[in-house]
């Protein structure tokens, strides 16, 4: 079933009150906000034969994930057998749906939503923006704002160039660039058709207007399982009474947006009714998306590279209720729902990478860097070794070394059923596998004026291996300035400064002497390995240098023959030393 909802929600419910702008948006004549998204559901046609229980795709850039789990490729309309892959999700029972919420997702096949845009007593809200903008190619003659500039005075914006993170930026005179749209919602350099840089970093600072009431998409979701799960087919429910449990799966930016979703009470509906009773969240570390900013975004992700100075990375990282010890501020993600007895069993799936890339350790740390139990309904997994994207040990994708081809969704298989078991019996889950500071995990040390941070190469064990290149490079989270009115929702400074900002301690898993990691979740590629996998990859020359290479991590082979490696001068034994022969 492919459509469309149309939905209202009461600016005036505490509930609905923490979304950002709300009080700004437009209202119908029984005083209520209205929005409308897409909307997906896959039942088994006879219902009596599934297994009463909804999985909610938290989809992608409105891209449904969810079938990566029988391993299919990626569709929002699954018609055909192909399209099912190998039926692991329906062969068990469960049914499906998605609807939109990110109001970045625009294109024809993506589930979108519409949200309204805020003014304040009709007039126009404007307010800085920001945009960080790379081009992995020497052909991209334009740039889109996710906002449309409040004037195209180029005196009121500034574009800056530099060729490594490090640099410094300098700024592109105001006769080199230009705004390519009448309504300001692109830029381009000139003369008009000149490319930019290939892999160099853009920044372009600016004052924009009509920004959307982006956690709109928020009270969507909610609203959709709640109906799901709670209204009758009298409302047109073609699930009622066949979901006893709700779950969702989520991939990156969604798991991200989970992280907000329970931290501003939205697992909870309008009736304090639990709306997910379990949570199957991949590589969303600890961070948030920004869905409920003024002039939100949903576009971006940070790593080593990029996207550092937006609102990501903030106070609360873990799901316990604590005190930050730099600001004095108590919070957690499922403070509001502990309240309201809303909070779902919960699985944290990381890869290595999001330790590397996103201070991951945030998630089951203080702010101190100390290690918390694990709260009751939460448990951590890190598929050790593993890259945020899966990549192809034949290809580089602008990095130094083969990608990383460790595959997460074998332990996601294994982990929705271990999560389905502790929401439907009771079955206690597997314990958590994560690296710990009491276990000799490494911290970053942070580097001043960086972004970034090192992981010093002695105290991770990182073996020295030809033509490999160790810098040690990891994300550091700070504690930025976004202005006053942030707690508010408002950003007032963007791009906010590093220097000077203090920092939050992270670590990352230490490594054996082949350099795969120790802790986590060690799938065979990495107990019983053919190379070196990492969660961490550098960009090769012409596409940043030693710049972090994104979502990425490496495939580094082992030598065939105990000859070939004291040749090359490689520590790691090599496959004829390991294995007698393929099959060990």
């Amino acid at each position: 079933m492919r459509g469309s909802a149309y939905g209202e929600i009461d600016p005036t419910d505490p509930r609905n009150a923490v979304i950002t702008d709300l009080e700004y948006a437009p209202v119908n004549a029984l005083g209520m906000v209205e929005y409308s998204t897409d909307i997906f559901i896959l039942k088994p046609v006879d219902l009596e034969r599934g297994n009463r229980r909804l999985i909610f795709d938290f989809n992608n850039r409105g891209q449904m994930r969810t079938g990566l789990l029988n391993d299919a490729l990626l569709t929002n309309d699954p018609s055909t057998a192909k399209d099912a892959g190998t039926g692991f999700v329906m062969n068990l029972g469960y049914s499906i749906a998605s609807c939109g919420w990110d109001f970045c997702a625009r294109e024809f096949d993506e589930m979108k939503i519409d949200v309204p845009v805020a003014t304040d007593d009709a007039k126009t809200i404007t307010g800085p923006a920001y945009e960080y903008i790379v081009f992995d190619n020497n052909a991209t003659i334009e740039s889109q704002l996710v906002y449309s500039a409040a004037s195209l005075d180029k005196s009121r914006a500034q574009l800056t160039i530099r060729e490594l993170l490090d640099d410094e930026p300098v700024v592109v005179p105001d006769d080199a660039w230009d705004y390519c749209s009448p309504d300001g919602s692109a830029i381009n350099l000139l003369p008009v058709g000149t490319p930019f840089r290939q892999s160099w970093i853009y920044e372009f600072k600016y004052t924009a207007k009509n920004p959307v009431v982006a956690g709109v998409g928020l009270a969507a979701v909610r609203d959709f399982v709640s109906f799901l799960r709670n209204s009758s087919t009298e409302n047109g429910n073609p699930l009622y009474g066949y979901v006893d449990h709700t779950f969702s799966h989520s991939i990156s930016q969604p798991s991200r947006l989970l992280n907000d979703f329970q931290r501003l009470g939205f697992n909870g509906d309008i009736n304090d009714k639990c709306v997910l009773d379990g949570i199957l969240s991949v590589t969303g570390a600890g961070s948030g998306d920004q869905v409920n900013f003024r002039f939100a975004r949903t576009d971006t992700t940070e790593r080593n590279r990029q996207n550092h100075l937006y609102p990501e990375g903030v106070f609360p990282f873990a799901h316990q209720v604590l005190t930050d010890h730099m600001t004095g501020k108590t919070s957690g993600r499922d403070e509001r729902n502990l309240a309201n007895d809303t909070c779902a069993k919960r699985f944290d799936i990381n890869t290595s990478s999001e330790y590397w890339v996103k201070a991951c350790s945030l998630l089951h740390t203080d702010t101190l860097g100390n290690d918390l139990p694990d709260p009751d309904n939460v448990r951590f997994y890190m598929v050790s070794g593993a890259s945020h994207r899966v990549g192809d040990v034949t290809k580089r994708y602008g990095g130094q070394q083969f990608t990383n081809a460790v595959d997460p969704v074998p332990t996601e298989r294994a982990l929705l059923l271990a999560l389905d078991a502790w929401v439907s019996n009771g079955t206690m889950p597997p314990s958590s596998r994560v690296p710990r500071a009491s276990e000799g995990a490494v911290f970053a040390v942070p580097q001043t004026g960086s972004q970034t941070g090192i992981v010093p190469q002695a105290e991770l064990g990182w073996p020295t291996i030809p033509e490999v290149t160790y810098t040690g490079l990891i994300t550091t989270r700070y504690l930025l300035d976004f202005g006053e009115g942030f707690e508010a929702g408002i950003v007032t400074n963007i791009p906010p400064s590093v220097i000077g900002r203090p920092t939050y301690p992270n670590f990352v898993s230490k490594v054996d002497a082949d350099g795969n990691e120790i802790s986590g979740i060690r799938l065979p590629e990495v107990a019983a390995p053919i190379a070196t996998t990492t969660g961490w990859a550098l960009r090769r020359v012409g596409f940043g240098g030693d710049d972090g290479n994104e979502a990425e991590g490496q495939h580094i082979p082992f030598k065939a023959t105990r000859a070939e490696r004291i040749e090359a001068g490689d520590p790691r034994l090599s496959l004829e030393e390991r294995y007698t022969d393929h099959s060990g």
